[in-house]
């Protein structure tokens, strides 16, 4: 089978002829039809990533597809199928092997391509929205970002949530998909006044923060007391500075959030939250903003457009 593979750090991932793998007694092989990129799969292929496998390996988080062989262990899946999985890694691949517990069925209604964009953005903003910063109706979500993968799902399921939702993002183009999502106020990240601004909406209660740096400096400064801070990711490539005094004078707590770590502590939450967005998604309610498509052959391409922040929401490599 045809892989996208990373054999070494310092070189650009090759598409590769290599076995087609064979399913463990705990495991279904999936025939792989899409695969959604995330900013983690361009520090995956430097070795930057706190979860790298060994070399080699191949890129791509999360995948959708049709069920092609059955562990012998495995009872709740059959051949033929339709499911999502979080794998990892794995996904740039025609066939892939992955652990029976972390897949799910998808709706009848979802094609492969929403399926594969999904898991990991929706997923990641409704536990941390609801789960962790325990989000009520009538609060202000700032969401820093709020183009990107993560960002335009957190806009989404903070309306959904009731919340007053304002957007950061750089440019104008993308900051207009960002109000045609939903957001209440938009503003560009390089605002010279834009603590004044969101100090002048009523202050901040929830922050969404998947980028750090100079950004996360100008949420913190306009939280109200007892606001929430949710640490997604760190897309600046600058770690906040977070000064301790600052959190006790306001009594502001921070949450550091990865989606993927409650795969090994908490399943379950993960599980629960999947079947409320699964269901949202048959109701209307949310669909994913995929900007670019790209075969498997261009997958190259495809993470280019992610390193060069060139996408808004996700990006989609299709594979059958």
């Amino acid at each position: 089978m045809k892989a996208f593979q990373v054999t070494d750090f310092d070189s650009n991932p090759t598409i590769e002829d290599i076995p087609k793998p064979t399913p463990t007694p705990n495991q279904i092989r999936i025939k792989i039809m899409a695969c959604g990129l995330n900013f983690a799969d361009l520090l995956m292929q430097n070795g930057s990533y706190q979860d790298t496998p060994e070399l080699p390996f191949v890129l791509g988080m999360e995948v959708s597809g049709i069920v092609d062989e059955v562990g012998s262990k495995v009872k709740n899946f059959s051949i033929g199928e339709r499911v999502a999985v979080f794998g990892g890694h794995g996904g740039l691949a025609e066939y892939g092997c992955f652990d029976a517990l972390k897949c799910f069925q998808i709706p009848d209604d979802m094609d492969f391509n929403d399926a594969a964009a999904f898991q990991i953005a929706y997923g990641t903003s409704h536990l941390a929205l609801e789960y962790k910063a325990k989000v009520k109706p009538g609060e202000t979500i700032l969401v820093l970002g709020a183009s990107g993968g993560v960002g335009l799902t957190a806009v989404q399921l903070g309306k959904l949530m009731g919340a007053q939702v304002i957007g950061i993002a750089r440019g104008t183009n993308k900051m207009e998909i960002v109000e045609k999502m939903g957001a209440d106020h938009v503003f560009d990240s390089n605002d010279p006044n834009l603590v004044n601004k969101l100090k002048g909406l009523g202050g901040v209660d929830v922050v969404y923060d998947p980028v750090g740096g100079d950004q996360f400096k100008s949420a913190f400064r306009s939280c109200n007391p007892e606001a929430r801070i949710l640490l997604i990711g760190f897309a600046s490539g600058k770690l906040p500075e977070i000064k301790a005094n600052h959190l006790l004078v306001k009594n502001i707590t921070i949450h550091g959030f990865y989606w993927g770590g409650f795969l090994g502590f908490n399943p379950e939450v993960i599980i629960e939250s999947l079947k409320q967005l699964f269901d949202w998604y048959s109701s209307n309610k949310l669909k994913p903003h995929i900007s670019h498509v790209f075969e498997l052959g261009n997958a190259e391409d495809a993470l280019n457009i992610l390193r060069q922040r060139k996408a808004t929401g996700k990006v989609v490599v299709k594979i059958h």
